[in-house]
């Protein structure tokens, strides 16, 4: 398929959109017949997001981690409250917020970097996934978060691995859409260039993004749900580092906002980064960061001077 040289991406950067949270953490049980009122309501915010970002142009849109939710894994969580969350998980391929996102993009003819909350059929298993897909509303694939963080920091504690386990191999992709050699990191051919996904504390290990060049991907989606001085120390570090090293570019998407009952605070900072640095972003409407990409910085040596690949000499490296 043929591929601009310009592309114009977007992201979203919100929070919960359901508004009838319960008052306290210990009222969070009066949601468990509402979850589909919680789904829907996150959805179709999302779903008027991307309708907003494809009317300035936006060829593809990163979706946020977990987006059709409040960010559940928080705090102490009593074996109630996370079997209620783990009923929100759905099939990648034929649940409800998938088949609504398809249409959408086919819709709107965009691409698609779509985080689900994903339950497995044949295995019972629930990952931390997003799928791809194309803007003629085909899915091209799924990636499966590799890394599950369960932990304290100086704002509060977060338990994901209650909730989801590390990915898969053997992810069932296309070979004519994904161009990766890695069962974990699969890169996805699309009229707007190759993509890489990775998910949330993904992004700290250094052979995610290291395995994603490898594999040929220049725009790398990393959408996460962050929190803490210390992630917002790093998260104006790792991705532009990460970035020019590898020699493509990295969409960071954080939540943004306040959500209850937990009422914990998402900083946001949302931005693109690519071997020359943060690529100044586009005015847009609110909920969205938006910036072209121009693919040709990743062709030849660059200002730098540098050529890292050729030079690199991987027989020493301990």
């Amino acid at each position: 398929m043929s591929q601009a040289k310009t592309v114009r991406v977007a992201m979203t950067e919100t929070c919960n959109a359901y508004r009838h949270m319960p008052a306290t953490v210990a009222d969070l049980a009066q949601l468990l017949p509402k979850l589909e009122e919680v789904r829907r309501a996150n959805v179709q915010h999302t779903i008027e997001l991307i309708g907003a970002a494809a009317k300035a142009g936006a060829q593809v849109v990163g979706l946020g981690e977990l987006f059709t939710a409040p960010y559940f894994a928080l705090g102490e969580i009593s074996d109630e409250i996370a079997r209620m969350w783990r009923g929100l998980a759905e099939d990648a391929a034929t649940g409800p917020t998938v088949l609504e996102l398809c249409q959408t993009a086919r819709q709107h003819g965009v691409i698609l970097v779509a985080p689900v909350y994903e339950l497995d059929a044949a295995t019972g298993e629930r990952f931390n996934s997003a799928v791809l897909i194309d803007e003629n509303g085909l899915i091209l694939g799924k990636y499966r978060k590799n890394h599950i963080p369960s932990g304290t920091n100086d704002q509060g504690t977060f338990s994901e691995t209650l909730f989801y386990g590390p990915g898969q191999a053997a992810l069932g992709n296309d070979p004519a859409t994904n161009r990766s050699n890695s069962d974990h990191f699969p890169v996805f051919h699309t009229s707007a260039g190759c993509i890489g996904i990775s998910i949330c504390y993904d992004r700290h290990f250094e052979g995610v993004i290291s395995t994603l060049a490898k594999n040929g991907a220049q725009i790398v989606f990393s959408p996460a749900v962050t929190f803490g001085q210390h992630s917002r120390l790093m998260w104006d570090l790792e991705f532009v580092v990460d970035a020019a090293r590898h020699k493509l570019f990295i969409a960071g998407s954080n939540r943004k906002g306040i959500e209850s009952p937990w009422n914990q605070k998402f900083f946001g900072a949302s931005f693109f980064a690519g071997p020359n640095g943060k690529v100044p972003s586009l005015e847009c409407s609110a909920g969205l960061v938006m910036a072209d990409l121009n693919l040709e910085e990743l062709s030849g040596a660059g200002s730098s001077g540098w050529d890292l690949e050729r030079d690199a000499r991987p027989e020493i490296y301990g």
